[in-house]
Formats: C-alpha cells, sequence, structure tokens
C-alpha cells in the first residue's frame, strides 16, 4: 500500500484493527466537537464505535489508517454504501480523517489515495465524499486527487448555531463493463 511521512519518517497504510479503536473514536469526537465535518451533536461512546466496526468487519468494508508511530493512529479513512439500493452497489460514499496533531505531512492524500485504490481492486465505479462546504482542506485534497464537484445541497444541516451546505465530490472509476 502507499507510504506518506508522517513528522519526518515513512509510514505504510495499514488495515486497522481492534486496537486502532479508541484512536479513531478520539479523532471522530474531536471533530464532532469542534468542526463541521461531522454533522452531528454528541461524542461517540465506546459502544457505538464497537458497532461501527463490527458493521464494517461483517460488510468486508475497508477501514484503512497510518500510524505515525507504532500504536498512533495519524489518521484512519473508510467507505460504506452510498444508498442502500441495489442499483448503487457500485458507488460508495468515503470519509477521511486524520488526528489534527498530523495535519500537513500527507496523512489524508496518502488514505485518500488508498481508498481510490482499493476501490479499483474492488471493480467500484463511483465514490463519492459529503464535505461541509466550509471545509476548503478536504475540498482541496479532493479536487487534488481527480474528484469533481457534483452537487451542492443548501442548508442540508444545522450545526453551532448556523445552517450548513454540503458539497458533494465524486470520483468515477474506469472499471470492467
Amino acid at each position: 500500500m502507499a507510504r506518506t511521512d508522517v513528522a519526518g519518517g515513512q509510514h505504510a497504510v495499514i488495515h486497522c484493527g481492534r486496537e486502532h479503536l479508541e484512536a479513531i473514536r478520539g479523532i471522530y469526537n474531536h471533530e464532532i466537537v469542534h468542526t463541521t465535518a461531522l454533522y452531528e451533536y454528541e461524542p461517540r461512546s465506546v459502544e457505538t464505535i464497537v458497532s461501527w466496526w463490527a458493521a464494517k468487519q461483517a460488510a468486508g468494508l475497508p477501514v484503512l489508517g497510518i500510524e505515525a508511530a507504532p500504536g498512533v493512529l495519524a489518521g484512519f479513512a473508510s467507505w460504506g454504501p452510498f444508498r442502500p439500493f441495489p442499483a448503487y452497489g457500485h458507488t460508495v460514499e468515503h470519509s477521511v480523517y486524520v488526528d489534527e496533531r498530523f495535519r500537513g505531512h500527507g496523512v489524508g492524500r496518502t488514505l485518500l489515495g488508498a481508498l481510490v485504490e482499493e476501490a479499483r481492486l474492488r471493480d467500484l465505479h463511483t465514490l463519492v465524499g459529503v464535505i461541509d462546504a466550509t471545509n476548503a482542506a478536504s475540498i482541496s485534497l479532493h479536487r487534488r486527487l481527480g474528484f469533481t464537484h457534483c452537487g451542492t445541497v443548501r442548508e442540508a444541516g444545522f450545526k453551532f448555531g448556523r445552517w450548513l451546505d454540503v458539497e458533494y465530490w465524486q470520483r468515477i472509476l474506469v472499471t470492467p463493463t
């Protein structure tokens, strides 16, 4: 898998294990409490993350990560169904989250690139990112990796006392007929 420089060293993309769940929960909860990257209000409980993990494992969905040091998760990425109908079976909605301590070191770029490669290996056709319209870093990342803006839903969410617009970014992959 891909490698990235995290604070001066090369680190490989890994498949996250149960040992990463608390770090994943910490990254999610930071985003929930401090940003509009997630349109949630309450931090996720241990039980919620364990259920999330179990569902990903049962469905065979990837949870990729990069460790800044052994046991120190710098970021993670995954995908899930775009919509729960059979015709959408070749389209997934992905997410990429980087621990704030490790931003600016290529972690997000490497994780998103690894998701794209994993999608190609699984003959998926379309990856969709649903991004808060004010998240300039995520929008820039997606643009740099060949995603295109394909729609905006105005005032789709309400958080921190204001209405939030959400943008859809997609990358269509060449797949078998």
